[in-house]
Parts: C-alpha cells; structure tokens; sequence
C-alpha cells in the first residue's frame, strides 16, 4: 500500500519503520512543518492515511481525506466530542475511517477482559471500581482516550455506574465522585508510554486489571495493521472490530 502519514512525530516515524518492514510506501509526511502539502492532489497519490497528529489537527486531517476519497485510520484522541457528526458525515459522502483509543493488541484485549469483569461485577455490589491512567507529561489530552474506552466498556456492563469523571492528579481541582459515577484518575509522569488499571476495592480485598506499555511500538504495529485490514473496505470501523472477540 501507499501509506500517507499524518503526523511524523515519534509515532509517526515507528508507524514508517513497521510499514517499510512490512512491504508498504511512504508517500506523503504531514508535520507542523508543511501543514500547506496536506492538499487533495497530495492525498491522491495514497492508498491509505495513517493520523496520529495531534487533537486540534485531527479533524481537519480527516475531512481533508474525505474531501481525497481517502480511507483514514485515526488514532489521534481528543476530538471524540464530534465523533458523531464524523461518523454521519463518513457514511453520508461513502468516505471510509477507522478509529481507535488504543491500537496495541494487548490494550485490546484488556479493553475486552475489563467488560466481562464489569459485567461479573453486577452480582457483587461491595466492590467499588475506578479506571487510573499514567502517561508521560507531553500527552495533551486527559483522560486519555483508552482510560476513556476502559470507562464505557465498564458503564456498558455494570449497571451501578452510569458516567465517568476524570481527575487529573497534581491540579488544585479535586473532583467530587457520586455513587453512580466513574472515576477516571489521571497522572502525568515523564517517560511514561502509558499505565492502564481497573481497580475493583471492597472492605476486605482489591482486584487490579492492569496493562504496562514498555514502548510505543505495539500502538505503532497495530496501526499498520489496521490500514491492511481497512484496505478495499468502506464504511465507519472501530479498532474492536478487527478482532474477533465473543
């Protein structure tokens, strides 16, 4: 495939090396350098765009391939306040995307791990549960979109929750959690690829479900792996929809 990648920051470079390693071509790098190259005619000459920018260029990265007829993987977090009207206006122009929190494998099946954990948890109302994230201090957006897929994941299966809070550490804001909310704790600690838990704490005992990223390469793979498997596909995708989990 013809791979056009945009955003070339440190992901974006092991995004190039995983998908040279794998047969595929660079045809086109947006950074903040040469943001005026992002044009139609420059999208054309790919098969396929890979966004992990940042969240204030994410949407218009992407409707910049709609307007190329371009399938677009996004992982790119932060913008997910309009991922409705992404999805409507993909699906209304015949425009192709798939989008994830989090494109490691193992963080997808933690994702699946902590919904049917949840879903165990309905019968076993003294434990109480909260979602903590770690990352380093350059992440710009908090929670961090695979805190927030781990939140829903638990909401959609756990009846006594039905909102996620998020509290960054280290502000002078302190958040107020209700019974029926989720918290989402958030650190930012430097050179941290990020920490992911689901802790579930009763009077005489805790549960932590819990993945390390050691680096950034697994979010890279699964990133070209994903625009392998969205190529010659149209329509509005999840990553969860790439693995066949029951």
């Amino acid at each position: 495939m013809k791979i056009a990648l945009l955003g070339y920051g440190k992901m974006g470079q092991i995004i190039e090396r995983f998908a040279l390693e794998r047969g595929h071509e660079i045809v086109l790098k947006i950074n903040i350098d040469n943001t005026a190259d992002l044009t139609t005619a420059n999208l054309s000459k790919a098969d396929i765009a890979i966004d992990f920018s940042a969240p204030d260029a994410a949407l218009s990265n992407i409707y910049a391939c709609f307007d190329a007829n371009l399938p677009v993987v996004v992982g790119t977090t932060g913008w997910y306040g309009e991922l409705q009207q992404v999805k409507n206006d993909c699906l209304s122009r015949n425009n192709t995307l798939l989008y994830g929190s989090n494109f490691s494998i193992g963080v997808n099946l933690f994702f699946h791990i902590s919904k049917m954990m949840a879903k165990l948890m309905n019968d076993f109302p003294a434990y109480e549960v909260q979602v903590e994230e770690i990352h380093h201090t350059q992440k710009l957006d908090s929670p961090s979109g695979t805190a927030m897929t781990l939140a829903e994941g638990i909401i959609e299966q756990l009846d006594r929750k039905n909102e996620w809070v998020n509290e960054l550490v280290g502000t002078p804001f302190e958040e107020v959690v209700k019974k029926e909310q989720l918290l989402i704790e958030s650190h930012r600690i430097e050179n941290v690829p990020g920490t992911h838990t689901v802790l579930y704490s009763s009077e005489v005992d805790e549960i932590e479900l819990k993945h390390t990223a050691h680096n950034r390469s697994g979010f890279a793979l699964g990133a070209v792996v994903a625009a392998e498997w969205l190529n010659n596909k149209q329509g509005f995708y999840n990553i969860a929809d790439i693995f066949n989990f029951k």
